[in-house]
């Protein structure tokens, strides 16, 4: 379709370009690549540079299949955490795994929103004023990488409290930032994030995903994983330790059980109990002694 002058353009043209692009995109890209055909040439259609259309008159073709997402069983859990103790993504792993957030939306994770249940004031409060000598600790997720800052949607806004372990990491993590950004002086970036490179910039999608797979490999997992799959991960074993299908999707941000059936059908069971305290019995800090 390059080098075709927009006004010449017919519907095969499209229909072809398309087609041609099938073995090399998923569906979800072909989609995007179409719906910007079709706002573009709406935009030439508004300075009547164009008549009609032709881009409407095409249905997206199906492109590549994707790999289908997987979930860690237990063992693998456990696993994969004891090798991510010795990661500066220890955290990062902990927390997605245990709370089901997305990549996106632990990567925007501020400190001002890692909070502390203060008794005495019947509040709460960031743990960088508040400090992690309380009992109660929980994550506002308000924030993603995606455009404008905002959560997937509206209704992805959710506070969840941390299983411990989850605040454990953190605490470490928090002491370990403070000596870092010392270490770094004036070249320390402060955009108060709880996940960042050693000067306080954002890391990069590609450097997560790289850490992640040598994480998966020294675990003896193999290396064939993506940091999403811990909110898969997060689904299955609140699955299968007996959750509700309504609280799991109230955990992971969506708006009713539709989205939760359909993108973790393979991780939900026919019985879908509550996000911290399970974590807290399945990884062993709530059984008792």
């Amino acid at each position: 379709m390059v080098g075709h002058v927009l006004k010449d353009l017919r519907a095969d043209d499209v229909d072809e370009w398309l087609d041609g692009l099938t073995g090399k995109l998923s569906t979800r890209s072909l989609q995007a690549v179409h719906s910007i055909l079709k706002r573009s040439i709406r935009q030439a259609q508004a300075r009547d540079r164009v008549v009609r259309n032709v881009a409407e008159l095409i249905t997206t073709p199906k492109g590549r299949a994707g790999r289908p997402s997987k979930a860690l069983t237990l063992e693998q859990a456990t696993a994969m955490l004891e090798t991510a103790k010795s990661s500066r993504l220890h955290a990062y792993v902990v927390l997605s795994l245990m709370t089901g957030i997305r990549t996106e939306e632990a990567r925007a994770l501020q400190w001002q929103h890692v909070v502390a249940w203060v008794k005495d004031e019947d509040v709460w409060r960031p743990v960088g004023t508040a400090g992690f000598d309380h009992e109660r600790y929980a994550v506002y997720v308000w924030r993603s990488v995606r455009a404008h800052g905002d959560t997937k949607t509206r209704t992805s806004r959710r506070t969840l409290e941390l299983p411990d372990d989850a605040v454990d990491a953190l605490r470490r993590l928090h002491v370990r930032q403070a000596s870092e950004r010392l270490k770094a002086g004036l070249v320390w970036k402060d955009d108060d994030l709880v996940f960042c490179t050693g000067t306080g910039r954002a890391l990069s999608p590609a450097n997560v995903r790289r850490e992640f797979r040598r994480i998966t490999r020294v675990a003896g997992i193999g290396v064939n994983w993506t940091p999403r799959e811990l909110r898969h991960s997060f689904v299955s074993i609140m699955s299968d330790s007996g959750v509700r299908i309504e609280t799991i999707a109230d955990l992971v941000g969506h708006a009713g059980t539709a989205v939760t059936e359909q993108v973790y059908r393979h991780q939900l069971r026919p019985v879908i109990h509550e996000g911290a305290a399970t974590m807290n019995t399945v990884f062993g800090r709530g059984r008792s002694a």
